[in-house]
């Protein structure tokens, strides 16, 4: 199957959240998908807890965005990058979300999660910072520089990002107030390290608690899981948390 049709397999499985791509948002032909590069790049809304005065409002977005695989720059062999159509997909859609929460809530910015496999050429700099977890093999990026993390900084909303792509590393790294977080190596299918001990990420949001009623996002937490035999807990950390959390108390 092409990449197309692998997606598309995906998103019709049971259970599956997962899309192929934005549909337009006009609505002018049911159906029909925006045009933008690639495959899987999809936005899914959280709202708050059932019954509460959020219910029917998002409090949590979590960006999925494909970075491609292998591509040739001026006849350079390299990774895949996200290109200009998914960037500018994803700031419209932030914007189409924060006009929809206006007046609902007393903080628009709602925090945001993105998903993608090729880590961004920025992340090799998290070599020279305090990261918390494994830094073990040299990340595998596109000579291309996109400004994903530039537009993640100017919309304010994106806490973390997660990567895959490069096995050996689990760390989290943060870079100008957004972090930048390996899954870890998971599966057995693919390349690892003797005696180093599959793992995989798990991310928590948690709501917060007003007098009478669940509010929003509060905090977003991250810690993986060894495949070890105790399933250990290892580098628990806070990835985001309310500095102000005055609404709906």
């Amino acid at each position: 199957m092409d990449r197309a049709e692998l997606m598309t397999f995906l998103s019709l499985m049971d259970f599956s959240v997962s899309q192929i791509n934005p549909p337009l948002e006009d609505d002018s032909e049911r159906g029909a998908l925006r045009s933008i590069d690639g495959f899987g790049n999809y936005r899914l809304r959280v709202h708050g807890a059932p019954g509460s005065l959020l219910s029917n409002s998002t409090v949590f977005d979590l960006f999925f965005l494909d970075s491609g695989d292998r591509e040739t720059v001026q006849g350079r062999r390299t990774y895949g990058w996200i290109k200009d159509s998914q960037l500018s997909w994803l700031q419209d859609t932030c914007k189409q979300g924060l006009n929809q929460n206006m007046g609902n809530v007393p903080s628009n910015l709602d925090p945001a999660l993105a998903f993608f496999h090729i880590p961004i050429p920025e992340v090799r700099d998290l070599w020279y910072t305090p990261f918390i977890g494994q830094f073990q093999e040299g990340v595998a990026c596109s000579i291309v520089q996109s400004g994903v993390l530039n537009t993640f900084l100017s919309l304010g909303n994106v806490k973390a990002a997660f990567i895959g792509h490069d096995h050996l590393n689990d760390f989290c790294g943060n870079l100008k107030g957004v972090w930048f977080c390996y899954g870890g190596g998971f599966g057995y299918h693919a390349y690892g390290r003797r005696n180093w001990h599959r793992r995989g990420r798990l991310i928590e949001a948690k709501l917060g608690k007003g007098r009478d009623t669940w509010t929003g996002v509060q905090r977003i937490k991250t810690w993986k899981r060894l495949d070890d035999g105790d399933l250990s807990k290892i580098d628990e950390q806070v990835l985001w948390e309310a500095s102000s959390y005055s609404f709906l108390k």
